[in-house]
């Protein structure tokens, strides 16, 4: 082999160890590139929620537990208790808190009677069906009956008359037919259960109650002022006596607020207590706008520290010391990939 043969093979040999750690360079950038593909079609089209994978525990960071094992080790000596326990079928442990009412399908005695000898028939076994049976709401007016009584004595001998009055409780809204439970039932379906007003209206039209959605929006307001609005605000001054608060602020479509059209975005902040406390309390404040005045506002009195996340409205609060959310910081670990 001359001289310029040999040159020529080391440099194809350079060449292709070239092209090869170029081929790995653009093959990382090209798992890169794929990646923040996943990501952001995660981000645009995927759940939102703080759910972990499976596989997380696997990694080096969580696995303490085969790190620390030994198969040398021997095991301690341990007392071995054995016990019988009656199985229960899921569908029977589901149901078995709830009344029964117990159908029994007999024969008629002129059916007792053998089809073959004409011989009484004796019972030879039972065999038994569940069903689920629901009960739809049921709807009944109740007549609060006051009694009345005054002094016959002194009707007829004197110039006044004293009258006593059996006691009865006040109604939830003066002069209107709304009773405690029909007020719950209407909150509950609207804000626990998400049925709107009109729905619940035709809902009630199908049994038979003429109650229109003005009405039914009537009474939740009027019961929201009356009754609701003074336990908001006991609890609004426990958790400003809390040392530690967590708040949020989420966005919220409104659709017919004075000066707004229905794009316009307005925000429900949230407010509760520590997860530790043994009475959790948590509030919501609708707000307009997202401004730093909102927090400012609702936290005046408050000293202590805040879990928030990195919005900087909550930095102009006076006296709270601001507590980072590990959730935010875990999506950064959780999305990065290594290049």
């Amino acid at each position: 082999m001359d001289e310029n043969t040999q040159t020529t093979i080391e440099e194809l040999e350079k060449k292709n160890a070239q092209l090869e750690n170029q081929m790995k360079t653009l093959h990382l950038k090209l798992q890169w590139y794929e990646e923040q593909f996943r990501l952001s079609q995660q981000k645009r089209f995927g759940s939102s929620s703080e759910k972990s994978d499976e596989n997380q525990l696997t990694l080096q960071l969580f696995n303490e537990a085969e790190v620390s094992s030994s198969v040398l080790l021997a095991e301690p000596t341990m007392e071995t208790i054995s016990y019988k326990r009656k199985k229960i079928g899921d569908r029977a442990e589901k149901l078995q808190d709830l009344p029964v009412e117990t159908i029994h399908h007999d024969l008629s005695d002129s059916e007792k009677v053998c089809s073959a000898c004409d011989h009484a028939l004796h019972e030879m076994s039972t065999q038994v069906r569940k069903e689920l049976k629901i009960i739809p709401a049921q709807v009944k007016v109740t007549e609060h009956i006051q009694h009345i009584y005054s002094c016959r004595h002194c009707e007829n001998h004197s110039l006044t008359t004293p009258i006593a009055k059996a006691k009865m409780p006040n109604p939830v809204i003066p002069k209107g037919l709304a009773s405690p439970s029909a007020v719950a039932f209407i909150m509950t379906q609207k804000f626990a259960d998400g049925l709107p007003l009109y729905r619940q209206e035709k809902q009630l039209e199908r049994i038979g109650i003429p109650l229109n959605r003005q009405t039914l929006s009537n009474w939740m307001i009027s019961s929201t002022t009356r009754w609701l609005k003074p336990f908001y605000e006991h609890l609004y001054h426990q958790l400003l006596q809390e040392e530690v608060l967590h708040a949020d602020e989420t966005v919220l479509q409104v659709l017919d607020e004075p000066g707004k059209n229905a794009q316009f975005k307005s925000y429900m902040w949230l407010y509760r207590t520590s997860g530790k406390t043994q009475r959790p309390i948590v509030l919501f404040d609708y707000r307009a706008s997202r401004a730093k005045k909102n927090p400012q506002d609702f936290l005046n009195g408050f000293s202590g520290f805040l879990h928030v996340d990195g919005y900087a409205g909550y930095e102009s609060i006076e006296g709270v010391e601001l507590a980072g959310c590990w959730a935010h910081v875990r999506r950064k670990f959780k999305n990065q990939v290594p290049v």
